[in-house]
């Protein structure tokens, strides 16, 4: 399992790393990392998308669901009537954690990428026989050196904010009511305790990775901004399929 994530993901990254700070002007690392976390995004966009649009359905039908919430006070009949629900909507509520499934990994392989990539270690027996070499050069970008943690707090708050801006936009409104359930509890700790532990993960971490966790929050939010103003046919449809299971 090592040696395929060396092969599949950790070299091939590696490289890419290195060939950008290369053809860089002034060879920076800072602008190597942002270049490179927008190509990881741009890759992961179709199942990205995918899970925003399953989290936008949900945001739209939760007047409905909060209807049989009320309908149904008995929490195992309503967790039944749910998942009926969303079943007949085709609504995977778990799809929105595929998106973070696939980063993890990939976030766990770039640490070892630019705690490699910043140093002189290993640097030659990674690289391919094709990408340039680079025999020198810094770590600084802007107040940073991406090779050790922020000293100033100040890319690991800006992570932690950009993850609450994350996780409320895609929030429903709030219904005041009595009772809560498993969802609210799980949207509740996304908007709250997930930042939190971002911060303080990003304390820990060399800035490389917070700045690689803030340019590509800042991306998810482009894009689920772009997908939850849209109003197109799947509202109207998601209410065909309402009326005939109300008929």
């Amino acid at each position: 399992m090592k040696n395929f994530l060396k092969v599949i993901l950790y070299q091939p990254l590696f490289n890419i790393l290195a060939f950008l700070i290369f053809i860089i002007p002034g060879h920076s690392i800072g602008v190597a990392i942002i270049i490179l976390t927008m190509l990881i995004r741009l890759a992961l966009i179709p199942s990205s998308k995918h899970a925003i649009q399953a989290q936008k359905r949900i945001r739209d039908l939760n007047p409905e669901l909060e209807a049989i919430k009320k309908k149904y006070p008995d929490k195992q009949e309503q967790s039944k009537q749910i998942m009926e629900f969303y079943k007949i909507n085709k609504i995977n509520p778990l799809s929105g954690c595929l998106p973070l499934l696939i980063q993890i990994p990939v976030f766990f392989v770039l640490y070892y990428v630019f705690r490699t990539g910043l140093t002189t270690a290993r640097y030659d027996e990674l690289l391919y026989s094709f990408t340039p070499h680079l025999s020198t050069f810094t770590t600084g970008f802007l107040w940073l050196d991406l090779s050790l943690p922020d000293k100033f707090y100040i890319l690991p708050v800006i992570a932690g904010l950009l993850q609450f801006i994350q996780a409320r936009q895609i929030m429903p409104p709030k219904h005041k009511t009595k009772q809560s359930d498993f969802q609210d509890v799980m949207q509740n700790q996304t908007m709250y305790i997930m930042p939190l532990m971002t911060i303080i993960i990003a304390l820990r971490l060399p800035s490389s990775l917070a700045l690689y966790w803030v340019i590509t929050t800042i991306f998810t939010i482009v894009q689920q901004k772009l997908i939850m103003n849209n109003n197109g046919s799947d509202k109207s449809s998601v209410s065909v399929k309402i009326r005939q299971k109300n008929n």
